[in-house]
């Protein structure tokens, strides 16, 4: 049987939200706001998905950055929006992603990215972030018009790596990413970043780790 291969959520998964945190501070007085924008933006997409009124991650993201801005009656400049959205363009690895993604590849893991985000901002950061070329595909989940964590994405990348969707494994660090993951049949695994934790009515992922090279670890051990 073939190596499954790994796919990789984006956004606090292989790079850190927290680079966005000093335009929070600067036009919000608050760097913990952008919580509060991230936690809104995912509500919006999941009603999106939910209701199956599509609407793409960057228009939710615009959304949802004014609805926290009117919550906490801060009037927001162009150059605040732009400010702000324009740096998930340009945000920064973990400091272990670069050394969990070479292990792997290093161990013949072919190694794919899939995220709600538009596939323009897809690659914009994969570049940026200076981690594209260890990728052999970036998968948005705009192609098919319906956010993760629904069905939909995570099987559109399995057509489109030549495999069936069990042997594709979703690496993530949000609990509602891997949940849905693991019901349209991918293999599954959890980061536990500082503030992520499993919903425990949800069905557990296969593998769990602290970081992603402890999840690297584990899957060369048990995908091999």
């Amino acid at each position: 049987m073939p190596q499954r291969v790994i796919v990789f959520d984006v956004n606090e998964t292989l790079l850190d939200l927290a680079a966005l945190d000093p335009e929070f501070a600067r036009v919000f007085g608050d760097a913990a706001v952008r919580r509060q924008w991230f936690q809104q933006l995912l509500a919006s997409a999941f009603v999106s998905t939910i209701t199956a009124a599509y609407t793409d991650f960057g228009a939710l993201g615009r959304g949802a950055l004014e609805m926290v801005a009117q919550r906490l009656g801060k009037e927001l400049s162009n150059a605040d929006r732009q400010a702000i959205l324009g740096t998930m363009r340009r945000l920064p690895p973990h400091p272990e992603t670069r050394d969990a993604l070479l292990h792997l590849r290093g161990r013949g893991f072919r190694l794919a990215t899939l995220t709600n985000s538009t596939l323009e901002v897809a690659e914009a950061q994969m570049t940026s972030s200076g981690l594209r070329p260890l990728f052999e595909q970036v998968f948005s989940a705009d192609t098919v018009r319906r956010l993760k964590p629904a069905p939909e994405p995570y099987r559109h990348a399995a057509r489109q790596l030549g495999v069936d969707v069990d042997r594709v494994r979703l690496v993530a660090a949000h609990f509602w990413d891997v949940a849905g993951a693991g019901a349209a049949g991918c293999a599954t695994a959890f980061v536990a970043r500082p503030g992520q934790i499993l919903d425990p009515t949800a069905g557990r992922p296969d593998l769990i780790g602290r970081d992603l090279f402890d999840i690297a670890r584990q899957i060369v051990a048990i995908d091999s």
